[in-house]
């Protein structure tokens, strides 16, 4: 097992690769993706109704693929893989932040209000950045 900062990397007995917090709580970039993933279906939902369908489709794609690559990095078989899991959901979320504003700016939707996801999409961002950046800062012993 190594450590890095607060973040807890170690192999499992199947050859994977875990991340998640020092302290041995639950994995807050799993719990905090998964659950967005499920306010974007939600958002989607409620979009389709008012039958905007290009941009709620590319939302979905991006906004559930997140916590997809999230997962993924989880069964890393290396740091590396870690790594660049990591940096695909970082990129799925930044490209969400942008289906976000062009629905928000847009007069696509009516009456549609996405701050909420908005805020939670850039909190993605930010923490997925901090893993990706702490995890280059070190060394992979397995390759």
């Amino acid at each position: 097992m190594q450590m890095s900062d607060n973040i807890r990397y170690e192999h499992i007995s199947d050859g994977s690769f875990w991340a998640g917090v020092a302290d041995g709580s639950e994995n807050p970039i799993r719990e905090k993706s998964y659950q967005f993933a499920l306010a974007v279906i939600n958002l989607y939902s409620r979009i389709q109704e008012q039958t905007e369908f290009v941009i709620s489709k590319q939302l979905l794609r991006s906004g559930t693929s997140i916590g997809a690559n999230v997962e993924e990095a989880i069964a890393a078989e290396s740091r590396r893989d870690f790594r660049h899991k990591m940096a695909l959901a970082s990129k799925e979320a930044r490209e969400t932040v942008y289906w976000l504003r062009l629905l928000s700016d847009s007069d696509l939707v009516r009456d549609l209000d996405v701050s909420s996801e908005l805020t939670h999409a850039r909190e993605l961002v930010r923490m997925l950045t901090s893993i990706v950046k702490t995890t280059a800062q070190t060394s992979d012993p397995a390759g």
